[in-house]
């Protein structure tokens, strides 16, 4: 067969099935990446970590937004409690995890605090990991035994000013936010008030209710019938509003000591690495949720005050609370370990 006949008989042959070939891989690849990328996100259950153990007010809240994006995504959202060592094992987990956007970390007040008690962690949650957005705050709550005589917090620091390191409170714990709450008030008032570390919040609960220490900052759910009933005696709340579960007690701040301001707060945090488009949609559709009526009902039946927070914003909150905790730590005489 001639040179020139037997050319065009192999691109007669060659060239559709080239064609084919090409045509093929371009079907294919949009079908990989479709089951893979952004654009169907998420395409498999996600893992959400918490740092607190189940019975909590931050696992229970972190729950109930699961199922909420459970429904939303008609994904599983899997939530896996990882409690112990300062709130530091869960984003602990997550950081080791792929950027892919399946392993999230519920973040919340803990993660601020860490780096005030720890000299080394295994993460660095301003560098390694994107704030999405807040979820909502928690406020704490300023009580104090109906035998203390001050019915007013101006009274209460008059008091402790005119009795250095004879009034005591309790809370769980070195470190902790009830803990690193009241030693902010005391920077805040120059006042010496005794601090006598309890290894559960029950067992300092008994005590203020026994009247053998004076007062305590704890999360307000937990004293809202203790106040109702009469066996303690609202301050105030630590929160820059007044708490909608108990309207008559005053902030801290409008009671005398303004700049007062700490909660404990929630939110949503992935790696930083995760495609920008899935954490856009993880900002999105977290904002998405808590704008859903009934689920602001639940959280709010549950203590949580839902204010959310877009991802710019989160991240400015996130690092003034790591910012104010480091402070109040080593204005305490905290020595990181």
């Amino acid at each position: 067969m001639p040179k020139s006949t037997l050319c065009t008989h192999v691109m007669r042959c060659c060239v559709p099935l080239l064609a084919l070939s090409i045509g093929c891989f371009a079907d294919a690849g949009p079908a990989r990446a479709q089951g893979a990328g952004p654009s169907n996100y998420p395409a498999k259950p996600v893992r959400l970590y918490v740092g607190t153990g189940p019975g909590s007010l931050a696992d229970a809240l972190t729950r109930v937004l699961a199922a909420a994006l459970t429904e939303l995504w008609k994904q599983q959202v899997i939530v896996e409690s990882r409690p112990g060592a300062g709130n530091t094992i869960a984003p602990a987990i997550v950081a080791k995890s792929p950027p892919d956007g399946y392993t999230l970390h519920r973040c919340g007040a803990g993660d601020a605090i860490a780096p005030a008690l720890y000299r080394s962690l295994p993460y660095d949650h301003l560098r390694d990991f994107a704030m999405l957005a807040r979820i909502g705050l928690t406020p704490n709550i300023l009580v104090v035994h109906p035998s203390v005589p001050a019915k007013t917090l101006k009274e209460f620091i008059a008091l402790a000013k005119a009795n250095p390191g004879k009034l005591e409170y309790g809370t769980t714990g070195v470190g902790t936010s009830p803990h690193l709450s009241f030693e902010l008030f005391k920077s805040m008032t120059k006042v010496d008030i005794t601090f006598i570390p309890y290894k559960t919040p029950a067992l300092a609960h008994t005590d203020l209710l026994a009247g053998r220490i004076s007062a305590q900052i704890t999360n307000l759910p937990n004293h809202v019938e203790t106040v109702r009933a009469g066996k303690v005696r609202a301050l105030g709340v630590t929160s820059a509003r007044r708490s909608a579960r108990m309207p008559d007690v005053p902030t801290i701040a409008e009671s005398g000591l303004p700049g007062y301001e700490v909660s404990s707060w929630y939110g949503m945090c992935a790696l930083i690495g995760v495609d920008k488009a899935i954490q856009n949609r993880l900002e999105a559709d977290t904002l998405k949720v808590l704008a859903m009526p009934e689920l602001r009902h639940r959280l709010t039946d549950m203590g949580v005050d839902v204010e959310p927070q877009n991802s710019a914003e989160f991240t400015a909150f996130f690092r003034t609370e790591t910012a104010k905790w480091i402070k109040t730590a080593r204005e305490a005489g905290i020595a990181p370990q």
